[in-house]
């Protein structure tokens, strides 16, 4: 027995050894050293072992492997080859080993039921997948019953059962009425796991006709109906009245009344039963009990307790649910039932067996030739799993031979191996509930060593850090890893210095003479390579004056000093923050090198100054309090902060929580109000104190609540008006205990980077969040809706992990989970993430051009299929660009312009365009990733609009009767220009116009001599241009022909006259006594007749032209550019005759700038005002006032 047991013991040794030196060979995932290296097959993807489909869709059986060379797919039908090429609705995917079988055109998805297996090979080996059992999904009908009503009386109890189809899937069952409404439940009324509805006692209110079961089967999406039921309670009131009418006669006096009754169980039946459940499935226990009033159910384990965070209560307590059971989870439940006059129980014998479950699965494994290596396979379960092996898909007891090769049960010995000895093993471990099969490779390689770490890599760090320099190595044998510091220095060794397995050089307190270049040596029997990386240690940034607790009266000034010393390779930033946030913007804070002034200080800069000094390596900081107090006239009384607590005690020491008490200081003269309690973690972060509770002034103990795995210290500051104390002297440590994690990493991610991959991030626990040692996260996911099975990767450290090699923009299901030494934190929840974007692969098709206007067209076009989008579509753009003007027949500088629809838009309207030009556009999707290719350009047109206004008027070559006028064409024809339009009028001296004039001018005419006119005459004109659309905007001048002599002199010679100045200054005179007279009457409040005329003429803007007087209102000239505005006479009553006005939106332009809505809509106008032609406009002018009479005189 010694020797056997020393034997084991050496081989145990030996196999530790080689487990070590197959993690050194693993292959580093470097896509260059991957893509030279020749490798076994490798199953990449497979469909469920148990793969239920839809019998309406093609079955789509999954296999996808990687090799080098890529390797060959075979597939075997319920043990035997199955030979594709002869089955003419089988197809196998390109490249892949994935079968299709089309049974949409009238195949039979029955006829392909079976246990397939596939094999993928190459030169080096052959893997398998598992043994996939297709089976097609089976929704079946209700089998046809006659349904009986159900006549029960009130309080009586009743099971209305439902007893669905058998189908594949089971379905899920549910209770319904006629409106499709889900029937209330409770604790009297609730369904059973079997689908039956309980009614531990029913009610009058229970009567309908309409209880229907309803069964949905998930994976056909179709859902069968049973008929409905009809349930009749009949109530003691009205049972007895009917007694009664009917028997009264009779001795029968009546119904019993409703008599109460202790509980019993309508299910399960008998006193107790048995459940066998599997490891890591969901346990589902159930006790349904009748009884009068409803009874209350409760569970318990008989000699134990119900497992913490894994139990749940369903059904309103009747069914307890556990979840990932395990063995320990076997016992005795027991449920009882109780109600006031009694209870019962029934007790459920439960045993949980296990389908096998991996301890050590197989591993790849590296050799070189003649090394030696082992692979090891071990599996539990309940009963214990028989293990057995493959080697390329064969039984290894009929594989070929192979001298390397000894099986020594779970464990396969290789000694020697040769590069023949390359092969793929397969691991087979079963018991009656199921099996595990896994793929390892063993790989013979003769590789020299390579150094993946890049040349001359430089590492930076401050003093007294550890230093960690890279030496990623590859090689077969596993190459020998070698140190040396300088150019000639020696080989590096001892204490000063961690030499990891990865080829990692640790010096765990580097110092300045640590800087220097260092060199990797990896050697093998086939060759040796060294690469350079180059160390540079700084100085630590050190805070050498710190700034000083100040207490400052109001309005004074203060002063808080930082000098800092630093590594002078390294640039340092000085920033200062007032309670840890940016410092107000505010010109009395001024910030000098080496110290932060504060003048005029208020009561809001009361608060904590922080220094922080930041370099590229590493930050320091220091804080000092500003107490800012009221200036006190009279010293009597000196108000300052609390002395420290002192004495702190911890008790009542749990593992989540501790009892902590202290002695006050010396208040000094200001009542405490608070005390700060604060801890310090001395395994994570010596020295720093964290914020943990405060609590009352006039309290000196507290309960803390605590996390596991924290070496705690406490400290406890007191808190008065004045300020805060120095924190107390520490409290002695306590160790907390270390658990599994409580929570998991939280605003977990899944977005692509890459077309090919899926970048899964997540925020990581920190510090004592862990809630012990070695955490680690456990990082799955799966791609949504194809029934993969997750894939999981264990990182650590790490707050990303990138899964490569996906298909482009597809939903993953993510979840990440945390886990220590100890265990794992609860399951989290589920996200949704997608891989990578690509660029849309289709343009838009169809593109249409409808013509809205002159100045907006509306694009139709057919949107792109969601699947050609790759990635999340974010709309469509459209690019559109002037090619040329219809009417200037050149071309000009091609500037394109962008509109954006968002969404999947399918029409959107392009504003602003010029009329009578040629343009193109051409309209691409948009999505993350950017645009896709663009629609073939399409050429469009602007129909004609109204020109600009004549880009000038002159009016030069005044007459005693003509004019001569020349004009510019418009800057903007806008289209063929017709003709010009010219209108004018004469202004007297009273500034009134008179009968408007209108010539029509060719369009190529460019001056135009005005013959006939009045001599010493202004006259205003208007002019436009007009295109077949309409007339455009008009532009106005004056001019004034020339004077006769003869009549010039007549008027010098009167205006001279004596008889002529002495009316002038008569009439002047009366004029001014009437305004005398006028301005007395109004401070009295009176009334006066311009007061009269000004009422009638209240709104003077309204008063049209009398078209059978001709005349015209007061003319202005302060503003050429507004509409000239006409007057009338009034009549004598005083009443003003409103006519119908030819004002409309039309005179005033088309609107304003065109704008958007979000779908495309056009909202707006297009072009600015256009003046309105006083002679087709109905407007007067002001009223006459004595102001404007006196005036006309002056």
């Amino acid at each position: 027995m010694m020797t056997k047991k020393t034997i084991s013991a050496s081989r145990a040794s030996l196999i530790l050894f080689l487990c070590q030196m197959i993690t050194a060979l693993e292959v580093p995932l470097d896509p260059i050293l991957l893509k030279e290296l020749s490798q076994p097959p490798t199953i990449t993807q497979q469909s469920p072992k148990d793969y239920i489909v839809d019998p309406r869709e093609n079955i789509v059986i999954q296999c996808e492997a990687k090799g080098k060379p890529p390797p060959s797919f075979s597939w075997t039908r319920n043990g035997t080859h199955f030979d594709i090429d002869k089955d003419a609705r089988v197809t196998v995917k390109p490249n892949s080993g994935t079968l299709v079988i089309n049974i949409m055109n009238g195949g039979k998805a029955e006829a392909y039921e079976g246990v397939y297996q596939c094999t993928a090979r190459n030169e080096r080996g052959a893997a398998i997948s598992n043994n996939i059992v297709i089976r097609p999904s089976r929704s079946p009908l209700w089998t046809k019953e006659k349904v009986e009503p159900k006549h029960v009386r009130e309080g009586d109890p009743l099971v209305l059962h439902c007893s669905p189809p058998v189908g594949l899937p089971p379905p899920i069952i549910f209770w319904m009425d006629n409106s499709f409404q889900r029937l209330p439940q409770n604790e009297r009324v609730s369904q059973g796991l079997n689908g039956d509805l309980y009614f531990s006692n029913v009610k009058p209110e229970d009567t309908r006709e309409d209880y229907i079961c309803y069964a949905r089967f998930n994976h056909t999406q179709t859902i069968q109906q049973k008929q409905p039921i009809s349930v009749k309670v009949f109530s003691m009131d009205s049972l007895n009245e009917t007694i009664s009418a009917n028997l009264s006669d009779t001795g029968f006096y009546g119904a019993k009344p409703l008599t109460e009754r202790r509980p019993t169980l309508l299910t399960p039946v008998g006193s107790t039963s048995n459940k066998v459940e599997l490891r890591g499935n969901v346990l589902l226990l159930e006790c349904i009990a009748e009884g009068l009033p409803t009874p209350v159910i409760r569970w318990i384990k008989e000699g134990g307790e119900l497992p913490i965070n894994r139990t749940f209560f369903e059904n309103f307590k009747k069914t307890l649910k556990i979840i990932e059971v395990s063995e320990a989870d076997s016992g005795k439940y027991k449920c009882v039932a109780r109600n006031p006059l009694g209870s019962t129980h029934h007790t459920i014998t439960v045993t949980v067996k296990a389908a096998p479950y991996w301890i050590t699965a197989p591993r790849n494994l590296v050799l070189s030739p003649g090394e030696d290596g082992t692979l090891i396979c071990r599996a539990n379960g309940n009963p214990k799993p028989n293990i057995s092996w493959l080697t390329n898909g064969v039984p290894i007891a009929i594989a070929p031979e192979d001298p390397s090769r000894k099986v020594d049960g779970d464990t396969i010995i290789f000694s020697d191996v040769q590069e023949r000895s390359s092969a793929v093993y397969q691991c087979n471990a079963s018991n009656e509930y199921g099996y595990l099969l896994a793929n390892a490779f063993v790989n013979v390689l003769a590789e020299p060593p390579r150094i993946l770490t890049p040349a001359n890599k430089l590492y930076q760090i401050i003093a007294n850090n550890p230093a960690l320099l890279d030496c990623a190595f590859f090689g077969s044998p596993v190459p020998e890893i070698e140190w040396f510091k300088g150019v000639k220095g020696s080989i590096l060794h001892g204490d000063l210095y961690v030499f990891h397995d990865n080829g990692t050089l640790e010096i765990p307190v580097a110092q300045k003479d640590s800087t220097g270049t260092y060199t990797c040596v990896a050697r093998n029997k086939l060759g040796k390579v060294q690469n350079e990386v180059h160390l540079e240690v700084k100085d630590p940034t050190m805070i050498i004056k710190q700034p000083e607790y100040k207490i400052i009266q109001k309005g004074g000034q203060v002063s808080f000093e930082c000098t800092i010393k630093h590594d002078r390779t390294l640039m340092p930033t000085i920033t200062w923050l007032k309670d840890n946030g940016e410092l107000p913007v505010d010109e009395r804070f001024i910030i000098h090198k080496d110290s932060l002034a504060i003048m005029n200080v208020t009561d809001k800069d009361d608060g904590t100054y922080t220094c922080v000094a930041n370099t590229t390596l590493d930050s320091v900081s220091a804080s000092a309090v500003l107490t800012v107090v009221a200036a006190t006239p009279t010293p009597a009384i000196i108000y300052d902060r609390p002395d420290p607590p002192f004495d702190l005690e911890l008790t009542d020491q749990l593992e989540r929580s501790i009892q902590l008490s202290w002695i006050p200081g010396y208040d000094n003269n200001s009542p405490i109000t608070n005390f700060v309690i604060e801890y310090e973690d001395g395994m994570r972060e010596p020295g720093v104190w964290h914020y943990q509770t405060e609590v009352h002034g006039t309290q000196t103990t507290v309960q803390l609540k605590l996390s596991p795995y924290v070496n705690y210290s406490f400290r406890v500051i007191a808190v008065n008006e004045i300020g805060r104390s120095q924190p107390s002297e520490a409290s002695e440590q306590y160790l907390t205990k270390a658990a599994k994690p409580d929570e998991n990493p939280s605003g977990v991610q899944g977005i692509g980077s890459e077309p090919d991959n899926l970048v899964i991030i997540w925020e990581p626990l920190k510090g004592f969040q862990s809630n012990g040692p070695g955490l680690q996260y456990k990082v799955s996911w799966r791609q949504k809706d194809v029934g993969d099975e997750w894939t999981s990767v264990i990182v650590a450290n790490v707050s990303k992990y990138i899964v490569s090699g996906t298909p482009t923009f597809v939903p993953y299901e993510i979840k990440v989970q945390a886990l220590n030494d100890l265990g794992y934190a609860p399951e989290p929840a589920e996200v949704i993430g997608h891989s990578g974007e690509d660029l849309p692969m289709v343009a838009p098709g169809n593109v249409q051009v409808h013509i809205v206007n002159s100045t907006l067209a509306k694009v139709h076009w057919d949107p792109v299929p969601l699947k050609t989008v790759r990635g999340h579509l974010q709309g469509y753009r459209i690019y559109y660009w002037k090619v040329q003007s219809l009417s200037k027949r050149r071309r000009r500088h091609v500037e394109k312009k962008i509109l954006t629809f968002s969404g999947n838009k399918t029409h959107g309207m392009l504003p602003g365009l010029e009329p009578y030009s040629s343009y193109k556009l051409n309209v691409r999707v948009v999505n993350g990733k950017g645009e896709g290719p663009a629609s073939p350009d399409k050429l469009f047109k602007t129909p004609e609009g109204v020109p600009s206004s004549p880009s000038f008027l002159k009016i030069s070559n005044p007459t005693l009767d003509s004019l001569t006028l020349e004009w510019g064409p418009p800057t903007h024809p806008n289209g063929v220009l017709i003709a010009y339009t010219l209108k004018f009028q004469p202004i007297n001296s009273t500034h009134e116009l008179g009968p408007l004039i209108e010539i029509r001018i060719p369009a190529n005419e460019t001056s135009l001599i005005l013959s006939n006119l009045n001599y010493s005459t202004r006259y205003k004109f208007y002019f436009y241009a007009q295109t077949s659309v309409g007339s455009g905007s008009q532009i106005t001048e004056e001019a004034v022909t020339i004077m006769d002599e003869a009549m010039a002199s007549r008027q010098v010679d009167i205006a001279t006259q004596g008889w002529f100045i002495g009316l002038m200054c008569a009439v002047a005179l009366l004029i001014l006594i009437l305004l005398i007279v006028c301005f007395i009457r109004r401070n009295k409040g009176g009334k006066y007749p311009v007061k009269e005329k000004e009422d009638a003429h209240a709104d003077p803007e309204i008063q049209p032209m009398k078209e059978d007087d001709g005349t015209f209102g007061e003319y202005s000239d302060a503003e050429d550019h507004k509409p000239l505005k006409k007057g009338s006479r009034t009549p004598s009553d005083r009443t003003v005759k409103k006519e119908d006005s030819d004002d409309s939106l039309v005179d005033y332009g088309e609107g304003v700038n065109g704008q958007f809505n979000e779908d495309g809509s056009f909202i707006g106008q297009y072009s600015g005002k256009k003046e309105k032609e006083p002679a087709e406009g109905n407007e007067s002018s002001e009223a006459p006032s004595p102001v404007n009479a006196m005036n006309s005189f002056v």
